[in-house]
């Protein structure tokens, strides 16, 4: 019976009219990897923490010239891609999470472009930008890329794969069974960036322009520019593979981590770990780093491999539930690209590199006086002393993009804040300014206004009565 279930499915994979022949043999080749279930098993003993020649420490890093022609040779080795799959669902967005609004009117978009066009206009370089969009994201994509037509940098955009949600009971495309909306398709994860680079043809473009890094990156990771001391190292050093890693926090626990394993450079992720040392996976004493997805990856190498067809990533099985039928769907993450490529390494940089917004919380950190704008780049004030930033636990009256700006006439200034949590029906005046640990918790069914210009430090307020 096992042996018919790829065979059946092969056939009715053949009959797609929708997807090209590369996505169907690279959605072929990831489930029948994940039904001979010979996925390697990592063996705990075999784990060693990395030296500093594996995990380089940012501040060993030699400085860039400061030459301006000897940086703009540097650059016009480098492409920036960008990650722009991810639809802002969490924060009640219907396109690319990278049209949300950041700070001055800016969206995530505005941003990298900003930021390429001032590196490029310094140094008079070419650093295209690359993205990387789903079928679901790529139409709006290209609306609003069409903004920047008279932008100074060059940008390309390109789908990933397109892959079938397979029906979980009969091991059958859903679209063969007639679910051809969006619904029956799903984005194999951004460990298909490499053969789509390839399959796009944006790869062979890049080394006819002489590129010979890319840089990868999530768009909402504001941390994730250029850096000039990086990228010195790798093409002076000619490693195939560079991930940023950053020292974990409680926050981090479940992060990927980079480990030496069996005389290589290996990701481990969460799912990986063998249920009786998962304590110690979210040990920060044991396991002090965890990856960023800011990746440096050599574009001779990604074509050598992909041709090779020897990229084969952990497959990470995600079950769903989709209309009341149960589908599966197989994934790959680009990070656990890294034990494939020669002289790869990590390196331990700042955690300024990665300021990522997953939720609201964290747009209240970047729209707050704890960052200024300049060019593009989002930069932290040096007013605060603490390394670290405030913890922000929102309610969900505050989880959408829309209520969240609805309930705050301006951000509060935030710079000497420890913790906010806020919940129940709260808005917020204008010139507000929150220090120390603050708890605020409206009753329920009372509406909680914190007037213009109040001064909230170390108190729990419940009404209006405590302000």
């Amino acid at each position: 019976m096992a042996d018919e279930k790829p065979a059946k499915l092969r056939e009715a994979v053949a009959g797609l009219t929708q997807i090209s022949d590369n996505e169907k043999s690279g959605f072929l080749s990831l489930v029948s990897r994940y039904l001979s279930g010979d996925e390697e098993l990592i063996e705990w003993a075999k784990i060693h923490t990395p030296t500093d020649e594996v995990v380089v420490p940012y501040d060993t890093l030699e400085s860039p010239p400061e030459d301006i022609e000897a940086t703009k040779k540097l650059l016009d080795k480098l492409a920036v891609l960008k990650l722009n799959g991810g639809l802002g669902t969490t924060m009640g967005c219907t396109g690319p999470k990278s049209v949300i609004e950041v700070r001055n009117g800016f969206t995530f978009l505005d941003l990298i472009v900003i930021q390429i066009e001032s590196l490029n206009k310094k140094y008079g370089s070419n650093v295209p930008l690359l993205l990387m969009n789903s079928f679901n994201t790529h139409e709006d994509t290209l609306k609003i890329v069409e903004k920047y037509t008279n932008s100074s940098i060059e940008i390309h955009t390109f789908n990933q794969s397109q892959y079938p949600r397979v029906v979980a009971d009969e091991f059958l495309p859903w679209p063969s069974k007639g679910k051809t909306d969006k619904d029956g398709w799903y984005p194999p994860g951004h460990g298909d960036i490499f053969p789509s680079l390839m399959n796009s043809g944006k790869l062979d473009l890049l080394l006819s322009q002489g590129k010979e890094y890319v840089f990868i990156a999530n768009s909402d990771n504001l941390g994730a520019i250029v850096d000039m001391k990086i990228l010195n190292h790798l093409i002076h050093k000619q490693n195939g593979y560079c991930m940023e890693v950053t020292p974990k926090t409680l926050a981090d626990v479940k992060g990927g981590t980079l480990i030496s394993y069996e005389g290589r450079v290996q990701l481990l992720e969460i799912a990986q770990v063998p249920d009786a040392h998962v304590n110690e996976f979210k040990s920060i004493e044991k396991f002090k780093i965890f990856n960023t997805n800011n990746l440096w990856v050599n574009l001779k190498a990604i074509k050598r491999l992909v041709e090779a067809d020897a990229l084969k990533m952990e497959i990470i099985p995600n079950p769903k539930e989709v209309d009341g039928v149960k589908v599966l769907q197989l994934e790959t993450a680009a990070g656990a690209a890294i034990r494939f490529f020669d002289h790869a390494i990590g390196i331990n940089v700042p955690r300024s590199r990665f300021l990522p917004v997953k939720a609201t919380s964290d747009l209240q950190l970047v729209q707050s006086d704890l960052y200024t704008l300049v060019d593009g780049f989002i930069t932290r004030n040096s007013v605060r002393t603490n390394p670290s930033n405030p913890s922000i636990e929102l309610g969900p009256e505050f989880k959408k993009v829309g209520s969240f700006l609805g309930r705050f006439k301006s951000i509060p200034s935030i710079v000497e804040l420890d913790s906010l949590k806020v919940s129940g029906d709260v808005w917020f005046g204008s010139n507000i300014v929150l220090k120390g640990k603050v708890t605020i918790a409206a009753k329920s069914g009372v509406k909680l206004e914190i007037p213009d210009g109040a001064v909230i430090e170390n108190k729990d307020i419940n009404g209006p009565e405590d302000l």
